[in-house]
Formats: C-alpha cells, structure tokens, sequence
C-alpha cells in the first residue's frame, strides 16, 4: 500500500515535471532585421529636357552644404544648377523660332500664290469684259474684276508690310543663335565648375537674341524698311568690359604670355582692318543696294494694283480703260512675284545678319586685345584657331593674309581679297 503510494506520488510528480518541461515556447515576436545604414550622399537627379537632352546633375554636392555656406564649391554647384534652367528655356525656344519660322514661309507661298491668282483673275475678267460684254454681264465683270484688284492691292499692302519671307529668314537665324548658346551652356555644363560670371554671360546672350529677333508682329516686329542699312545686333554690349580692360591696363607685366605674343596682336589688328576695309563695306553697299530696291517693290506692287482697279472701273467707256486695266494687273502680278517669290526681304535679312557676323567678330578681336591682363584672355592658339575658322581659312592663309594687308597698308595700297572665304 505503502509502494503504492509511493508510485503514485512519483507518477504524479513525473507528470507535473513532464508538464513543465513540455510546455510550448512562445513565438519570437521581434525577428532579427538587418537595418541598411542610411546614405549620407543624397541620389542623382535628373532633368529631362524638351528637346530630348539628357543631363544628369549629382545633387549630393548641391544640398549637403548649408545654404548659407559660401564655399566655392556652393557656388559652382548653384551655378550648375541655374545653366541647367536656362538650358530647358533656350531648347524651348529653339522649337518655338524653328515652328513659327516655318509657319510664316508658308505664309509667304500661300499669300504669294493667292495675290497673283486673284490679280490673274482680275485682269482676264477685264480682258473679257472689253471684248464683248454687255449690259449686264458687262457690269458684272467690271464689278468682279474691280473687287478683286482691291482686294489684291490690300493683301499686298500688309504683305508688304510684313515681308514674310523677311520674318522666317529673322526666325531661321533665332534658331541657329539659340542652338548656339545652347551648345555653348553644354560645353560649359562637360567641362564643369561654372561660374556666376557664366550665368550671368549666358542669361545677356539669350536676352539679346531675344530683343534682335522678337517673336510678335504688333508692336514689336523689326523695322522692315529703315531709313540706313544696319547689321543685324543679338549679342550684348561690350562696354562693361571695355571700362574692366582699361582699368586693367598696364598689369600684364611679369605673367605668362597665354598663347599670345607681339606678332599674333599685331596679326588681328591686321585681320581687323582687312574685315572694315572690304567685308563689312561691302555688305553695306549691298544691304542699302537691296533696301531701295525692296522699298521700290513695296510700292509700285499694291500702286499697279490700284491703277488696275481703278481702270477696270471704266472698262466699256473707252479702249485706253481695259487698256490699263489688263496691263496694269499684269504688270503688278510681275512685280509682287518678283519681290516675294524672289524673296527679296528674305536677302536683305541675310545682308543684316551677315554684315552682324562681321561686326560681332571685330568686337570680339578688339575686346580681347584691349584686355591687357594676359592670363584673363582666350588662350592665344585657341583664339587665332576660332578667328581662322570662322573665316573659312586655315591658320597659314590667316597669317598670309595679315602679311598681305601690312605690306598693302605700308605701299599705300587697297588689298583686293576679303578676309572671309564663306560668304
């Protein structure tokens, strides 16, 4: 009985420490995670432009620094940031000039083809009405043909005012000087560390392309018939620099050269006069040349037309009315394709931009030589190359060139040969 309960107890025992050792474990409730350490350096952005141009922009130089922080790298890292801005506002605008320099070409064909239609038209209805019309059909071919003559000579008018083809030619040479600023701000962008001086530089470019060729018409289209022949002006002015340089006259002394020397000053000075003397004189003997011929154009067009109308008016009183009628019409049909189909405004355009090519690059030539701090100028050799280039000759034909215009100058003699080989 005795061992019975004995067994018992320890059977019970055995089951209460069974039951304890048994007992489930609760779940782990916190797993174990892996934490990634957070990156001090913020990611890259990217700014998508317009036109498809793709720059990418590390931002963990622009934000880490406070923003009171006036470091050169803050600075640098800010003016990155703006380029990128004016980049996005001048691919805008190049889409913009080349839509519109498109849209007013067409305007040029489709008012073109539909002034000489009508003046066609008129001067046949004035043709036929002297032949054999009538009472009625008679007036009602005087009536028509004098409608259309007036509505020929107030097309004309404003078509003449505006000169479209003189409008996309200002277009297509917006476009061509914004895709330029917007190749100079990538360059800059590729070669790094730009400056406030660059921003400040480029934002004066785009201004001034800006005001050389306005996008409306009211208000502030161009002048498509001035008093005198001028160059075409989209760059700022240099005056500002003018007054730096002279204030940094005289600090050259004991500085590196810079690529430049005595004889390659000597040298632009004589490119310079070479492109006075005979370029830019030439395009402005052309460009006034074209300017009286266009305002000729511009009014004997819409006066023929009028004659026209008015003679059609009296067509069947007399034969000397049809007479002018139909000789008049077709006389100013000739003359309206000869302006606009020649597309007259449209050259001297070009005479304007070109005779501005000209001036911008003696401009450039004087400010760099005027610039008397050597290590502050365009590196000499990168400079007589960009002269060189944009004359269309080679580094040998520029200083042969410069010889020739030195010994001219010192024979008392005109050189014959313009200094640029493009146009």
């Amino acid at each position: 009985m005795a061992s019975s309960t004995l067994r018992l107890s320890s059977s019970s025992c055995s089951r209460q420490i069974n039951a304890v050792i048994h007992v489930p474990k609760l779940p782990e409730v916190i797993p174990y995670f892996s934490i990634p350490k957070i990156p001090t350096t913020k990611p890259v952005e990217e700014l998508n432009l317009r036109d498809g141009f793709k720059r990418i922009v590390p931002v963990e130089k622009i934000s880490t620094a406070p923003i009171h922080d006036k470091s050169p790298n803050s600075d640098a890292t800010a003016a990155t940031t703006q380029l990128y801005a004016i980049l996005e506002a001048v691919a805008d605008r190049v889409e913009m000039h080349a839509n519109i320099g498109e849209q007013r070409e067409n305007w040029n064909t489709l008012l073109l083809n539909s002034v000489n239609m009508i003046t066609l038209t008129a001067a046949t209805m004035a043709g036929a009405a002297a032949i054999g019309g009538a009472g009625m059909p008679l007036l009602a071919l005087k009536l028509s043909s004098t409608l259309l003559y007036s509505a020929a000579t107030g097309m004309l008018l404003v078509m003449n005012k505006i000169q479209p083809s003189q409008l996309a030619e200002e277009q297509r040479n917006a476009t061509r000087l914004f895709k330029q600023i917007q190749t100079q701000i990538q360059t800059m962008l590729a070669l790094g560390s730009p400056s406030k001086e660059d921003v400040k530089s480029v934002m004066e470019k785009v201004l001034a392309v800006d005001k050389a060729y306005p996008l409306p018409l009211l208000g502030a289209m161009l002048d498509k018939f001035p008093a005198k022949f001028e160059p075409s002006v989209w760059w700022p002015s240099n005056q500002q620099i003018q007054k730096k340089n002279k204030s940094s006259e005289g600090k050259q002394r004991g500085q590196k050269n810079n690529g430049w020397s005595e004889e390659m000053e000597v040298e632009m000075r004589e490119i310079i006069e070479v492109v006075k003397r005979k370029d830019i004189e030439d395009y402005e003997r052309l460009g006034n040349l074209v300017l009286k011929i266009n305002k000729i154009l511009a009014i004997s067009g819409p006066l023929l037309t009028g004659i026209a109308a008015v003679g059609s008016a009296f067509v069947g009183n007399g034969s000397w009315a049809a007479v002018v009628a139909v000789a008049a019409g077709a006389l100013g049909s000739a003359v309206n394709a000869f302006e606009h189909g020649g597309q007259v405004g449209m050259v001297f355009e070009m005479y304007r931009n070109c005779a501005g090519f000209f001036q911008l690059l003696q401009e450039s030539i004087e400010s760099t030589l005027e610039e008397r701090n050597l290590e502050k100028r365009k590196n000499g050799e990168l400079f007589e190359i960009n002269v060189a280039l944009k004359l269309g000759r080679s580094l040998s034909q520029l200083r042969e060139l410069a010889r020739k215009s030195a010994s001219s100058r010192m024979d008392g003699t005109t050189i014959n040969e313009f200094a640029s080989k493009l146009f």
